[in-house]
């Protein structure tokens, strides 16, 4: 590659709690939203449930040998919140952090840096039975809840993260009824995006009482967008478009207000923001994860709700099995964007990865559209890198293939191929790409 990542530069890959653990009912966990939405809401595609996904919560020592098989030097997981307080608030459930106490433990004989995420959108459903994030209350029992893991797993963790994609959070799960907990409204997503955010907020002075060394900080969903033709509201569209995806997201954030022109855009549908509210989500963070998958080509539609942007596909484009448009110029457009913005003191890529329909075939699983995407995302992110992007580390999303939320098991990203009737695990050929890429990397 025409630029070599320092030596310092961490390659690993990423995974969730509910994709992958299963033993849903094991150890003291209770459910969470993931849990009755896959069992009730008739959305899954084919109709499956996380109980059993990957089993890692019993092969979990079988995951990490492949870890390092693959030269990964990092990994990010979420911790389950049902597992550590099943009931969402209360009484701490030991039991569910021996698990996560025993993981970054054997990551860190492994020489492999845990990057923990604190919610991967498995809330308990005792608090969604309760309002979930459109009561207020949510965003206090995130923070005893980060409190319980902080204490335990402490300065053993390299980077915590509060909260991945809230953007993904509030729009899909209240917005577009695609996740959990299946609400299809505007107000409610945008009064669940504020209670996310606060409750980053408040959980960010709580892992800073408890750490010296662990690098804090938050996971956005990260989408550049680009007018689809030259029409002065096409270019509008964009912008707009770009705000309510990123900067609702990022400036609360990074500068302690949301973006005045979105929230006139959403006029009468914004959220109930206290006094003190913003102060609190704006708290210095040491590393801001990016999830980027494709880029938003959009053109005005006026029929639309605002911002009025209608996605268009580009005819000279590829496609991954999600529809997502294969464009890696967008992953080096919006880390120098943010890097400009927001200036945050690190940036790691947190996912990155696509979804191919492969199989097994006589062993093997000739991936090559991802190991092509995979390559052309680390050239992009190589080169924001040498323009100076405090870019530390890049993840691939996923480790494993998993279930993968609406889709269930129709959906396969891993650089690692699941057989779910036996759980066998087979190395695609974009994992033995990556492990031999992440070896030449490091000699140079």
């Amino acid at each position: 590659m025409a630029f070599p990542f320092p030596e310092d530069f961490q390659f690993g890959s990423a995974t969730s709690s509910y994709q992958i653990e299963g033993a849903v009912a094991e150890d003291g966990r209770k459910p969470s939203i993931w849990d009755h939405f896959a069992h009730n809401s008739g959305r899954i595609s084919d109709g499956s449930t996380g109980d059993v996904a990957c089993d890692h919560y019993h092969r979990v020592d079988d995951d990490l040998a492949l870890m390092s098989a693959l030269n990964l030097n990092a990994y990010r997981f979420s911790v389950a919140w049902p597992r550590v307080i099943p009931d969402g608030v209360g009484a701490v459930n030991e039991k569910g952090l021996d698990f996560y106490d025993r993981l970054v433990d054997k990551l860190l004989e492994r020489g492999i840096a845990p990057y923990a995420t604190l919610y991967h959108w498995d809330l308990p459903q005792a608090l969604a039975e309760c309002g979930g994030w459109l009561n207020r209350d949510t965003s206090f029992a995130f923070a005893d809840y980060s409190e319980a893991v902080v204490r335990r797993l402490g300065d053993r963790v390299h980077t915590y993260a509060t909260l991945n994609e809230p953007r993904c959070s509030a729009t899909v799960g209240y917005l577009e009824g695609r996740h959990a907990p299946g609400e299809r409204d505007r107000a409610k997503s945008l009064t669940a995006a504020h209670h996310l955010l606060l409750a980053h907020g408040l959980a960010m002075p709580v892992l800073r009482a408890h750490t010296r060394k662990a690098k804090l900080g938050i996971v956005l969903d990260v989408k550049p967008y680009y007018p689809a033709d030259d029409r002065n509201e096409s270019r509008q569209a964009a912008h707009h478009a770009y705000g309510v995806f990123n900067r609702w997201f990022a400036e609360p954030v990074f500068q302690g207000h949301y973006p005045q022109d979105i929230w006139e855009g959403f006029g009468k549908l914004v959220p109930d923001v206290r006094a003190g509210d913003m102060a609190i989500i704006q708290q210095p963070i040491d590393s801001l994860g990016v999830n980027y998958y494709s880029r938003g080509f959009v053109a005005h539609d006026e029929k639309l709700p605002y911002p009025h942007a209608a996605e268009v596909r580009h005819p000279e484009s590829k496609f991954t099995d999600m529809g997502w448009e294969i464009f890696p110029q967008g992953l080096y457009d919006i880390l120098k964007r943010f890097h400009h913005d927001y200036a945050p003191p690190a940036i790691y890529v947190a996912e990155n990865g696509a979804a191919f329909d492969d199989y097994l075939v006589d062993g093997q699983v000739d991936d090559q559209q991802r190991l092509d995407y995979l390559e052309s995302h680390l050239a992009a992110a190589a080169r924001a890198l040498a323009e100076g992007v405090p870019l530390v580390a890049y993840l691939v999303w996923s480790m494993l293939d998993n279930f993968e939320w609406g889709h269930g098991y129709s959906r396969r990203f891993g650089i690692v191929h699941v057989d779910y009737a036996t759980q066998r695990r087979t190395p695609k050929k974009s994992a033995l790409w990556y492990r031999d890429a992440i070896a030449g990397w490091r000699k140079t």
